[in-house]
């Protein structure tokens, strides 16, 4: 009996916990979603410039940083596109983002995926100079073929 209380009390605080957080998240204000995908780009510049100097030999390539950047880099890609909501394309908040992102989701959406892939490969590559390169190269299309479609100047 105690089993089936606590259990049922567990899911009951749980959903209640999660309808919470989905909540919030549907009121976010969207100059501050603005701001957490920015921040969330910025972090992945600050990775990406070092891991790609290893990337094309302006940098002498070091396993246990590019294993650390690389790491960051996957979790980082994952971070960005929540703040993407409908409700931004208007912000007042200062940003690059294009009328494109909304007009064509799933292009955009396709590009989100190809990064988060593209780092996830780098990451499973980073104890391999060779690997690592190739992947880097790969990432750094996914970048570049997002910020021309979807990114102003």
């Amino acid at each position: 009996m105690k089993k089936k209380f606590l259990a049922a009390s567990l899911a009951l605080a749980f959903g209640a916990g999660s309808g919470y957080v989905m909540n919030s998240f549907a009121q976010a204000k969207p100059e501050q979603l603005v701001k957490q995908r920015q921040s969330a780009m910025t972090l992945i510049g600050k990775y990406w410039g070092p891991t790609n100097a290893m990337a094309t030999g302006k940098a002498p390539y070091d396993a246990a940083a590019a294993q650390r950047n690389a790491g960051f880099l996957q979790a980082l890609a994952q971070m960005p596109w929540d703040g993407f909501a409908e409700n931004t394309k208007d912000s007042p908040e200062k940003n690059r983002a294009l009328p494109a992102i909304w007009a064509e989701p799933a292009k955009f959406k396709e590009a989100a995926d190809r990064l988060q892939n593209t780092t996830a490969k780098l990451a499973a590559s980073a104890k391999d100079e060779a690997a690592f390169k190739a992947a880097a190269g790969e990432v750094g299309k996914a970048c570049g073929g997002c910020h021309e479609s979807f990114r102003a100047k």
